[in-house]
């Protein structure tokens, strides 16, 4: 199986150095002082139990059109960069390419393959004008959740924190041979990877604390931890926790757990800067849109109101304009 990642970054780099280790034939699209350094001295993952280990890609390349057609894409970059790279990303792409986005938050396939009444319901927040769908079959998408925490430490290097889960699974809920296949790969490779038949809800679990912890740490520039433990902040988080899941309820989501048995998983995670934060102090564009945006956008869909969602997407993409300076702000 010949595997491109797209986004070399903090999780594609764990996922494409512990897949290159296992014996893979990987590519990963990378770009910048990052590249270099992998192209030079391989793709180092270091542990928090100090093992430190260096993959050597089959590929490494800024240039997706250069590498040609691989089995399967994964795309690991931020949400909000898919519009402007769903065209490049089709050099990648063979008759039986599959396309696996590993990305927080709701994804831009959410309602495709979905077999309810929103049945190919375009999202705007997370594919503004559809410019993702009119460049991917969407036969090709098997969808991914996401759960290790890391970190780039510096080019080259990935500071992995905790977590090695990989969720998997069919737009459509099916059992395919490639969704197996994938499993299996990634099983190998040392990591955990349950092919589920509700991928939906495993995005809504992972996302519950995600679009109110990321966005609060953005804003307060705190670890986890700190919001945790701060009773204002957690009343807010669960708050917006119990909004989305009213939201999800109505989506005929169904959640395992409780609001408390999540944030106590989270709390497992410790000082941990969230990737929202670590967006903001590198002057990036965050992925509030697909992370607390979306989730609004769905509350407007099924008529359930999120009123601690709305003020907490309001402020935090104000702050993603003036920090990433998106647009001019004035006063």
């Amino acid at each position: 199986m010949r595997i491109a990642i797209v986004g070399a970054g903090a999780i594609g780099g764990y996922l494409g150095a512990r897949l290159a280790l296992s014996g893979v034939e990987v590519t990963l699209i990378a770009r910048g002082a990052h590249l270099e350094a992998i192209m030079r001295d391989g793709l180092a993952v270091e542990y928090a139990d100090g093992v430190r280990e260096v993959a050597r890609p089959a590929l490494a390349s800024a240039d997706m059109a250069a590498v040609g057609p691989h089995d399967v894409v994964i795309v690991a970059v931020k949400a909000h960069a898919l519009p402007a790279l769903a065209g490049p990303m089709r050099a990648l792409y063979g008759p039986d390419t599959t396309v696996v986005y590993a990305q927080n938050g709701i994804p831009w396939w959410y309602f495709y393959r979905h077999g309810g009444a929103h049945e190919g319901r375009r999202i705007e927040a997370v594919d503004p004008g559809g410019q993702i769908a009119a460049q991917v079959e969407i036969e090709r998408v098997l969808g991914c959740v996401i759960y290790p925490a890391a970190a780039i430490a510096r080019p080259g290097v990935i500071r992995h924190i905790e977590g090695n889960r990989f969720t998997l699974g069919e737009p459509d809920g099916s059992q395919s041979q490639r969704l197996l296949a994938l499993a299996q790969c990634f099983t190998a490779a040392g990591l955990k990877a349950p092919a589920r038949p509700d991928i939906r809800s495993e995005i809504w679990i992972k996302l519950w604390g995600n679009l109110s912890v990321n966005p609060i740490s953005a804003l307060t520039r705190a670890t986890m931890d700190v919001i945790l433990a701060d009773p204002p902040a957690r009343a807010l988080l669960v708050a917006m926790m119990a909004e989305a899941q009213q939201v999800a309820e109505a989506l005929d989501i169904r959640f395992p757990l409780s609001i408390e048995r999540r944030l106590k998983m989270a709390e497992g995670i410790g000082a941990h800067k969230t990737s929202m934060l670590q967006d903001v102090e590198a002057a990036r564009p965050t992925e509030v849109d697909a992370l607390v945006g979306a989730v609004a956008e769905l509350g407007r869909l099924v008529g359930v109101p999120t009123p601690h969602i709305d003020a907490v997407y309001a402020t935090t993409k104000l702050l993603d304009h003036v920090v990433s300076g998106v647009r001019q702000v004035t006063g």
